[in-house]
This record gives C-alpha cells, sequence and structure tokens, in this order.
C-alpha cells in the first residue's frame, strides 16, 4: 500500500510531467498571409555591417520524430524486403483489414506508454514546413528520427530475424525519414544529429568505430554539400560526430554535431559494457572543434541530441534530497561538456538539442550557472519540442529567424498541430518568442533578463511566466505546476549540480 507522501506524489508527478507537454494556446492564422513568416528587414539609415547583422534567413528547427514503421504491422514484411525507394508507396496505400488491432496488440506487447509518429502525422509535417516557410535555408534535426522501442517492435514482428538485420532496417528507416525531408525541401542542406532511439542495437547503446556509425554517416552526409561529404563520412564513422562549415548564406559558421548520447549515463556498447573510450574520444574530438575554430577565428554552432545541464523532471520524480546534499539529476554524466562550451563561449554562439520533447530556452553560464552573461560569457540553448506525440503533446515545429552575419538567432515561432494524427490537421501559430518575452533576440544577454525574472515571479503570474507554462502542454494547468515552478527555473541556467542547489536552496538565487 502507497504511504501518503507517496500518494501525494503519485498524483502531482504526472502534472509536472505535463511540463514536457506542448500547450494548445493557439493564436489561430486568419490569412493566407499567415502560412509564411517574413525574413528580417534592412534599416537604410545603418551602416553596412549593422544592415549584415540584422539582415536574416528562415531556417527550420525539429527535434525527436520517432516515425513508427509499424503504425500498421501489416506491411511489415514488405518493408523489410523492399528497397527504402519503395517505402512511401507501401505507407501509402490502404491500411491493412486488422490494421487497428493487430497495433494495439503490438503497443500492448512492447509496453509503449504512447503512440509516436504514424505515416500521415510525418508527412502532415512535411506539408505544413513547406506551408509555412518554402523559402527556409536549411533545417537542424536534433535527433531521435527512430521510434521509440523499436528492438521490441521488430523481435516482435520477426522473431527469427538477426542482429544484422535489425541494423538495416534501422539504418532503412533513418535513410526514408531524411529522404522524405529531402525530397520536401530539394537542394536545402538538412544537418542532424543523432538521438539515443537512432542506434543499430538498443536504445543508448553504440559502438565506436562500427559498421552502423559508417553506414549512417553516408545516409546523414546525403542532405548536406557534396564537397563536405567525404570529410563528413569519415568522422561520423569513429563515433557519430561531425564538423562542417555550414553553407552560403551562413558566414564563417562551423557546425559542431555531437553524438552526445555517447555522454549520457545510460551509454552502453552494444553488449551491454560501459566504456569509457568513446566518451572520452567524443570530448578530445570537441576540444579540437572548438580550439581549431578559435584559432582560424570562426563561430560554431552546436548541434546534438541530449541538452547539457539538470534534468529537473527525474530530479523531483527520484525524490532527490538536493538542499540535504544529494546530486540532482543530470541528462549528461558529467559538465564536461557545457563546461567546454562556456570555455569556448567568445567563439560558440548557440546549442541547438532536443530529447526533452519539450519547448525550452536555456542558459550555459561560468561556474555552471548564477553567474553574469555576457556576451561572451555564456551560451544561448534552444532545446526544439518533438513532433512525435507519444507524450500527448500535439506536435510542433519551430521556425527561426537566423543572421547569417552573426551566426545567431534573431526570433523564433513554434507552429502547432492542432492533433496528434496527422488526419485533418491544422498547424497554427503557438507563440512568437520576440512578442511573448518582449525580447529583441535569442542571446545571453536576453535569456538571462528572462531567467531572473522567471525566478523572481515565484508562483508563476506575470505574463512571460504564463506564456513559458502554456507553451508546454494542453492547456493551461499553471496552478498546478506552481509547486515546481522554482525548481524548473533554476535548471535553466544552473547546469552544475552545486549551482542547482544553491538555486533551489535559496541560497544562490
Amino acid at each position: 500500500m502507497l504511504s501518503p507522501i507517496a500518494k501525494i506524489f503519485r498524483i502531482i508527478l504526472p502534472v509536472y510531467l505535463a511540463l514536457a507537454l506542448l500547450s494548445a494556446g493557439v493564436i489561430p492564422s486568419s490569412s493566407a498571409q499567415a502560412q509564411r513568416f517574413p525574413v528580417g528587414s534592412t534599416d537604410a539609415g545603418q551602416s553596412t555591417s549593422a544592415r549584415g547583422a540584422n539582415q536574416t534567413v528562415p531556417a527550420l528547427f525539429i527535434s525527436d520524430i520517432h516515425f513508427d514503421p509499424f503504425h500498421d504491422p501489416g506491411k511489415a514484411q514488405q518493408l523489410l524486403t523492399a528497397p527504402t525507394s519503395h517505402w512511401a508507396a507501401i505507407l501509402a496505400s490502404a491500411p491493412m483489414p486488422n490494421q487497428q488491432q493487430a497495433f494495439d496488440a503490438l503497443q500492448k506487447q512492447c509496453h509503449a506508454k504512447g503512440i509516436d509518429t504514424p505515416p500521415a502525422l510525418l508527412q502532415s509535417s512535411l506539408a505544413a514546413m513547406k506551408a509555412r516557410q518554402p523559402d527556409a535555408k536549411f533545417m537542424m534535426i536534433s535527433g531521435d528520427l527512430v521510434v521509440h522501442d523499436l528492438p521490441c517492435r521488430f523481435q516482435t514482428l520477426f522473431p527469427g530475424a538477426s542482429t544484422g538485420d535489425y541494423q538495416a532496417f534501422v539504418l532503412k528507416t533513418i535513410s526514408y525519414v531524411l529522404g522524405e525531408l529531402r525530397a520536401s525541401f530539394p537542394g536545402m542542406p538538412i544537418y542532424t544529429a543523432l538521438g539515443n532511439n537512432d542506434s543499430g542495437c538498443e536504445d543508448y547503446k553504440f559502438d565506436p568505430n562500427s559498421e552502423f556509425f559508417a553506414k549512417a554517416g553516408s545516409i546523414f552526409a546525403l542532405s548536406l554539400p557534396a564537397a563536405a561529404q567525404q570529410a563528413i563520412k569519415k568522422e561520423f564513422s569513429a563515433g557519430g560526430n561531425y564538423s562542417v562549415l555550414m553553407a552560403a548564406p551562413m558566414k564563417n559558421t562551423r557546425l559542431v554535431v555531437l553524438n552526445d548520447t555517447l555522454l549520457s549515463p545510460k551509454y552502453k556498447t552494444c553488449d551491454g559494457k560501459r566504456d569509457t573510450r568513446g566518451p572520452d574520444n567524443e570530448v578530445l574530438w570537441l576540444k579540437k572543434q572548438l580550439a581549431d575554430a578559435r584559432l582560424i577565428g570562426q563561430r560554431v554552432w552546436v548541434l546534438g541530441h541530449i541538452p547539457p545541464g539538470i534534468d529537473p523532471y527525474s530530479t523531483v520524480e527520484k525524490f532527490k534530497d538536493v538542499c540535504g546534499g544529494e546530486d540532482p539529476v543530470g541528462f549528461l554524466s558529467s559538465t564536461t561538456i557545457p563546461d567546454l562550451l562556456v570555455v569556448y563561449s567568445d567563439v560558440v554562439k548557440l546549442g541547438v538539442f532536443g530529447h526533452t520533447h519539450m519547448d525550452e530556452d536555456r542558459l550555459l553560464e561560468r561556474g555552471g550557472g548564477s553567474g553574469h552573461a555576457t556576451a561572451d560569457a555564456g551560451v544561448a540553448v534552444k532545446v526544439i519540442p518533438s513532433i512525435t506525440p507519444v507524450h500527448g503533446n500535439n506536435p510542433s515545429f519551430t521556425i527561426t529567424s537566423v543572421s547569417p552575419t552573426a551566426a545567431s538567432i534573431k526570433d523564433y515561432t513554434v507552429i502547432e498541430a492542432s492533433n496528434q494524427t496527422g488526419d485533418d490537421t491544422k498547424w497554427e501559430l503557438e507563440y512568437n518568442f520576440a512578442k511573448a518575452y518582449r525580447q529583441s533576440e535569442f542571446s545571453p544577454a536576453s535569456l538571462k533578463v528572462m531567467i531572473d525574472k522567471f525566478k523572481s515571479d515565484k508562483v508563476a503570474v506575470l505574463p512571460e511566466s504564463e506564456t513559458y507554462l502554456r507553451s508546454y502542454f494542453v492547456g493551461d494547468r499553471s496552478a498546478q505546476l506552481s509547486p515546481f515552478w522554482m525548481q524548473y527555473t533554476c535548471a535553466l541556467n544552473n547546469y552544475s549540480g552545486k549551482a542547482y542547489a544553491a538555486c533551489v536552496c535559496h541560497t544562490g538565487n
């Protein structure tokens, strides 16, 4: 029998989990013009350099697609044997007569906690991106292209299949998803990071210098400029990382793409062993990329899947007594990555991550947090919300307004689906960063102002706090979330356990 305290947490924690869901606080589009979002304009009175910094181009940021090729399990055998080029026709064909029953049985067998992205939702999201921002200059995908629990699904449907068969199917799934994106935006660079589910063996498991990395790298490289493809394949084959000079119109900007699952506390090799070689090489590789960029005067963007910092939900769920000396739960196994990014914050202009399925703005500051962010003492981090509705959230994607000259985000807009299926779905404006938070750009300084305001608003009654909360889930539940508001806001710019505890316990707020 549950104790009274456990019963309370059993009620409250699912509400806290709502932080992982997106809001339905939708502002409907009322005209065809609302289908597009304008690129920035130029003030004729400004200097040439100022005009260059203010000129912007649109880009698409998406994350956590978690495409489910087995939403109609009756088509599984066709997908297994057919080349990826035939998948679109197979998936678009009429459903099998027992589709719903077979899918429900598969969900039950694999203890699924929600429904990931079916083919209809993937196609709906692609159509919405094309309609909302057909002129996007590039796309960033912060990992997890593959459905949750794919090993269980595959083994259930193909009980006699080998590990090689499974790896080949994962690669086909990744190839299909990226192929559909390329077909929707021909010639546009698509920069993609691996997620923890994008594994050729199991969730959170990778083998350095593996056949999987070599083949996945070839697939990822197809979405990038031909001149860079060979170098990307070579780098990717070692650990799932790559570095590339971003194509025009971006200027002098190096994109460093991390397979940061290797730095997760859950990471193991495919045979289930703990490994230090992969994580150590990852850190050394990142440090070299940042040092090289600084030496030759490049700006840097970092794209990964798992965000650096504190996981406030898991910290509360596991009853971590941070004020009593227990460490909070971190997304990564150490602070090495955020420490490096802050040390190189003179060149690192942006971090882009996913994984939480939440729409978040975070700030990496010196000392792990509670510092004073300036242009060269902090890194702005955008955590991109998910396409998958697996946690009950409505799918969404983000349109950013990027300064190619400054390598910075000037503004962004989140577009949200009206339902979770992709059938008869409308994609509407959820909110715009500049209007919602009254900030002129997405920068360390503006994030510092925002976060300080959140922390001073301990019961989340300011319009900015309410907007931030509403962007997580369907419906306004700010009142229910207020007991956790301070724990959450402390995680926004305190990535070390010490800094987070100081904030939560009101000694370093």
